[in-house]
């Protein structure tokens, strides 16, 4: 991937700055108080603070209305997804509301206090650079285990950050999970908004690459904290070894598979990015089965993940609903 330079008019004072966090929600009446809670109440004030209700069922919608008036409630007819919920509210907030930045948050993530100020205290410690900032991100870090995110380098399949980069203020990288990032307009104006056709899951890694492939720069900030939960996980031993294996819904792991077969053979092919796809299939189709709870159906699905992944054939196809034999299509 070849990156091109790219110089913008910044406005480095923080007076002259406007914000506004767009969440995302789906059923989240249980979860979305601690995070609105810690919204309102951030030491840097947001220009405003937006919710995208993924047509939800569980009350989210009366929640919004009758606690949260001051809070703009955009409720969705349908389930769009990550990528379609997004893109409706960015769209509004930067596109429509002309905001500079927009702050983008999962329904269950909750940011410290001083997270948004941690992020802009950044931008206007990196003089002489800031201009090609497109993406500052705050430290994702799991309320169960404590693991951090500290997200991944591009190198035609990803990695992790060296150590020495890691030991860093503020640390660059490719891609970083779309909760807690603060994208700036511009970036919004040149490269498009998020993937609606993807649904859910690699998302972010897609745009972050798009963002990158015009030159902007995504940086992570570690003293900004954002409490995240990365799903649920188990312990296993592998030959004596104690791992961690995150279990998802067989469903989901359809648009794990097909998005990511899709970023790594259609958008950015080449033997190596292949080849790492492969292996990671591979060994997370091993691992399946031997320890997930459905292995037929989840087997089932990323194979036919990887296949519609192939053929670039993208959008909404299957629901959240439990999934069996002759399981319903959405097409």
């Amino acid at each position: 991937m070849e990156y091109m330079s790219v110089r913008t008019n910044s406005r480095l004072e923080r007076g002259n700055i406007s914000v506004a966090s767009v969440t995302v929600a789906t059923n989240a009446a249980a979860v979305l108080p601690r995070q609105l809670e810690a919204l309102l109440r951030q030491t840097l004030p947001l220009s405003e603070v937006v919710v995208v209700d993924n047509a939800s069922s569980d009350g989210t919608t009366e929640l919004l209305r009758q606690r949260y008036p001051q809070i703009k409630h955009l409720r969705l007819s349908s389930n769009q997804g990550v990528g379609g919920a997004q893109a409706v509210g960015i769209d509004y907030a930067v596109l429509q509301k002309k905001y500079d930045w927009v702050w983008l948050l999962d329904d269950d993530s909750v940011p410290a206090m001083d997270a948004l100020e941690k992020l802009l205290e950044a931008f206007n410690a990196m003089k002489g650079t800031e201009d090609t900032i497109g993406i500052l991100a705050s430290l994702p870090v799991d309320t169960s285990s404590g693991e951090k995110i500290v997200g991944w380098m591009w190198r035609y399949g990803w990695t992790n950050p060296s150590p020495e980069v890691l030991k860093q203020r503020f640390w660059r990288v490719d891609a970083v999970i779309s909760s807690g990032t603060l994208i700036r307009r511009q970036v919004v104006e040149c490269v498009g908004l998020p993937r609606a056709d993807f649904f859910m899951d690699f998302v972010d890694y897609e745009y972050c690459l798009r963002v990158r492939d015009k030159g902007y720069d995504v940086v992570i900030v570690p003293e900004s904290i954002l409490s995240h939960k990365l799903g649920e996980a188990r312990q296993i031993k592998i030959l004596g070894i104690s791992k961690s294996w995150h279990q998802h819904a067989a469903w989901r792991e359809y648009y794990i598979w097909r998005n990511a077969t899709f970023i790594f053979w259609r958008l950015y092919p080449t033997w190596r990015s292949k080849l790492f796809l492969s292996r990671r299939l591979l060994r997370h189709a091993a691992g399946v089965a031997l320890f997930d709870q459905d292995k037929k159906t989840t087997l089932r699905l990323m194979v036919l993940g990887f296949r519609d992944g192939l053929r670039g054939r993208l959008g909404v196809r299957f629901t959240a609903q439990p999934l069996r034999e002759g399981m319903a299509v959405q097409t």
